[in-house]
């Protein structure tokens, strides 16, 4: 355990939801441990500032997190909060995902005031959301949407619907229910609509790798079903090796005693979608997400992956 006049240090973006995690993490390690002193280093990363453009165009979800990550590289920070979702598939060999926190509800939410279902809502509406995943599987379901960019953080995404910008907005169930926003949540998309994003609805804490006192810290924070889902999901994404272009989507949980493991791979425009699902023993849910990977290359996303990729 860390002397009590060192600060454990939690790495974080600057976000109200980021922030929100980052001071959850830090009331659970302070329950487990009440002589641990625990203090936030608030941090404003590529991925926050530029706004003018799509995460696809500027790098990926893994902008979020660079920063971050030079922090626990500096030692300025000790540890690092992550939507999971936002963690590329390869870290870098120094750091590790020392705990998850257990799953919030993984589905997408619809937001509108003007439908309460996504077939409900009229011809050609306007729907705004950030994702690529997302527009890929909404366009499935209705070709007639008219997909909008839609960046910045959740209160900025919710007010351009309640100005009438958009007529739908999707987010994600979990960062509503942290922020006390569940009652803006129209409808919970299924998955078999709208499969989650790998990771979707799961705190992760990143630490460095040799930094055996704060992985003691938090180990006891760890939550072994989570972790194996989202060992399952990561393993599919990295197996497939997509691009930020890449319309990904992987959802893994337990079915009785199995897991089961459902992923996807898309079109962009939706005019395609490749869909497989695995249940086996959660024992190894990595050899489960790459076998589940393998199915779905065989099956015309190799291709696919790799038209995108030089796009």
């Amino acid at each position: 355990m860390k002397a009590a006049h060192r600060p454990l240090r939690i790495a974080t973006r600057k976000s109200q939801l980021a922030l929100w995690q980052a001071e959850h993490v830090a009331a659970l390690i302070r329950r487990s441990q009440p002589n641990m002193v625990v203090e936030l280093l608030p941090m404003s990363t590529k991925g926050d500032r530029i706004q003018d453009r799509s995460l696809a165009a500027i790098g990926g979800k893994g902008l979020f997190i660079k920063e971050l990550e030079t922090a626990l590289e500096d030692r300025r920070a000790d540890m690092a909060v992550h939507s999971m979702k936002d963690v590329p598939g390869d870290l870098p060999d120094a750091f590790v995902i020392a705990a998850v926190l257990p799953r919030l509800d993984a589905r997408d939410a619809l937001i509108s005031s003007r439908a309460l279902k996504l077939e409900e809502l009229p011809q050609g509406a306007r729907l705004g959301t950030s994702s690529l995943r997302r527009q890929a599987q909404l366009l499935a379901a209705r070709p007639d949407l008219k997909i909008e960019a839609l960046r910045g953080n959740v209160d900025t995404r919710l007010r351009r619907l309640d100005a009438g910008e958009l007529d739908a907005i999707v987010l994600a169930c979990a960062g509503l229910i942290r922020l006390g926003l569940e009652s803006r949540i129209t409808a919970r998309l299924d998955p078999q609509v709208s499969l989650p994003a790998v990771g979707q609805g799961v705190i992760g804490i990143e630490s460095r790798a040799d930094d055996t006192s704060t992985l003691d810290a938090l180990h006891a924070l760890d939550d072994a079903a989570t972790r194996t889902a989202v060992e399952a999901e990561r393993a599919f994404a990295r197996r497939l090796a997509g691009s930020c272009q890449s319309p990904i989507a992987a959802y893994a949980r337990m079915d009785r005693d199995q897991l089961r493991l459902d992923g996807l791979v898309a079109e962009p425009d939706g005019s395609r979608l490749l869909r497989d699902s695995i249940t086996g023993s959660s024992t190894n849910p990595r050899i489960l997400g790459e076998r589940l990977a393998e199915r779905v290359l065989a099956a015309g996303a190799a291709e696919l992956l790799q038209r995108l990729r030089s796009a």
